[in-house]
């Protein structure tokens, strides 16, 4: 059987045709993910260089209360933030509860704020736990202050006094984790501050 030369010739063009196109579109969906995994790191460069410069700080303490106040200090490309929160972190202690009573659970455990000071409850949006704060605006260069005070034995240590329990804090850090929002980015920013003398 004779096969034209002329056939011969058009399946050879057809088939590096079909090769050129698969080359054609590998590159181009090569090109493609380059692209976009450029433009995600640009996002992620720009959203790390727009993070919140938040200073917090101690003041007007009375007695077992005071306030934190949360300082919107930069950068000046970020502009007002939508939101800000704040939260007290937990000492680094375990506290699972490994003998659960009718008393004391795991769910006690974890509502209580292990620190020396929590968010004064229903003050700035406070939940009833006081561990984290309502949502609010903060203007750049403005600051807003949050009520506090120090915690006190929880229900089921009985025998502790309140200076007891703050006697174990005395050296420790109040931890603060801040979440703030403009639009739709989002920062979580850890924060210590000192815990200032009874």
């Amino acid at each position: 059987m004779n096969i034209p030369w002329g056939d011969i010739a058009t399946f050879g063009s057809a088939g590096l045709s079909a090769v050129a196109a698969a080359g054609a579109w590998f590159a181009a969906h090569r090109a493609n993910s380059t692209a976009n995994t450029v433009a995600s790191i640009e996002r992620e460069r720009w959203h790390e260089d727009r993070t919140p410069d938040i200073k917090l700080s101690f003041t007007g303490q009375f007695g077992s209360r005071g306030s934190i106040t949360a300082h919107l200090v930069g950068p000046d490309s970020l502009g007002d933030l939508t939101s800000v929160q704040l939260e007290m972190v937990n000492d680094d202690m375990d506290h699972r509860v490994l003998n659960p009573t009718p008393e004391y659970t795991q769910a006690d455990a974890d509502a209580y704020v292990w620190g020396p000071f929590r968010f004064a409850p229903g003050i700035d949006g406070a939940d009833e736990n006081g561990r984290r704060t309502g949502a609010m605006p903060l203007e750049m260069g403005r600051g807003r202050p949050f009520a506090v005070e120090r915690t006190r034995p929880g229900r089921w240590m009985t025998g502790t006094t309140a200076e007891g329990w703050q006697d174990r804090y005395t050296h420790l850090p109040i931890r603060v984790r801040v979440t703030c929002r403009r639009g739709e980015e989002t920062w979580a920013l850890a924060r210590e501050l000192e815990n200032p003398p009874r």
